[in-house]
């Protein structure tokens, strides 16, 4: 079946007391990221509030000076925390730079963690005194959302509830608030962001502040990824896919430009990339694997393959 729009699921429903409508949800989700790998989730722990406030405080920092942004680059850490200028990252195998320059929030672990890696400190802005508070308060809500998202999709896979939650909890997620400034001229094959699969086990999307978002379903027909405003777009990354065999699908989305009339418009994008700790298995799973769906994958870290993927997308040399 391909779908013509998003499905939208609530997440109220996995996390009543009613043993129906938890596996109502967990029906739901499961079948929409076998087809076409997006839902919008509605009933979520991001409120209106902090959304708004993470807006207003994304707005001014890509408002500040190009020379001040620039003092918050760190290119010595393949990007991963800080401030990536203009036209720095393209989609996997094109070499036009995307329209866009975003900032990368990332994770502050628990004291008791017990992590194997160390994760960069994030880079606090000066001049924005609410900026980082802002965001990481976002980042956990985010994250917190995403644990319950797996758990749902564990419970699918015919794995423990809370098989994902040590892998995903103190994870090497990223939270990137994205700047799509107004096109003043013809693009030369750029787009706002060039069709592509995420690298990760999810992504969580924020109601961007203008349209583009397009999702091809399975009939290779793009459709636009419209939530409601209070809802969130979540989709499967490349991780999940590799890990579940194919059997939940990472499905290739792009971000395309507005009709002419609409280019004096910015575009903010505040999408959360779940990542698990860098030492998960990404195997394909035993209880996806059959006669019918031999092994698609060799076996990899999380580690190693977002390593490979950083350099094929240009934020790591």
């Amino acid at each position: 079946m391909a779908y013509t729009k998003i499905p939208s699921v609530d997440l109220a429903d996995f996390l009543s007391d009613d043993p129906k409508r938890k596996q109502n949800f967990v029906n739901e989700i499961g079948q929409a990221y076998e087809n076409i790998g997006f839902v919008s989730l509605r009933n979520h722990f991001l409120s209106n509030e902090l959304m708004k406030d993470l807006y207003d405080q994304v707005r001014e920092f890509f408002d500040l000076p190009e020379e001040t942004k620039l003092q918050y680059e760190r290119p010595d850490i393949g990007g991963q925390r800080g401030y990536v200028p203009f036209g720095k990252e393209h989609a996997k195998g094109r070499k036009k730079g995307d329209l866009k320059e975003f900032w990368h929030f990332g994770q502050i672990p628990d004291e008791d963690a017990d992590l194997t890696e160390e994760y960069p400190d994030n880079v606090e802005v000066k001049e924005l005194p609410k900026f980082n508070k802002v965001g990481i308060e976002a980042y956990q809500q985010l994250e917190k959302t995403g644990i319950y998202v797996l758990r749902a999709l564990a419970l699918r896979l015919g794995l423990n509830e809370h098989y994902f939650d040590h892998w995903a909890s103190n994870g090497n997620s990223i939270l990137r608030p994205i700047h799509y400034p107004p096109i003043t001229e013809e693009p030369d094959g750029a787009v706002r962001a060039g069709a592509h699969g995420d690298i990760n086990l999810i992504t969580l999307l924020m109601g961007a502040s203008a349209g583009g978002l397009q999702v091809k379903n399975r009939d290779g027909e793009w459709i636009d990824a419209k939530p409601e405003k209070d809802e969130l777009v979540i989709n499967v990354g490349d991780m999940l896919e590799r890990h579940t065999n194919n059997k939940l699908k990472s499905t290739i989305h792009r971000v395309v430009n507005p009709p002419r009339e609409e280019w004096d418009q910015p575009r903010y994008s505040i999408p959360f990339f779940m990542h698990p700790r860098s030492e998960m298995k990404l195997d394909c799973l035993e209880e996806c694997i059959d006669s019918e769906h031999p092994k698609q994958y060799k076996d990899i870290s999380a580690g190693e393959f977002l390593d490979q993927r950083l350099r094929e997308i240009g934020l790591k040399k």
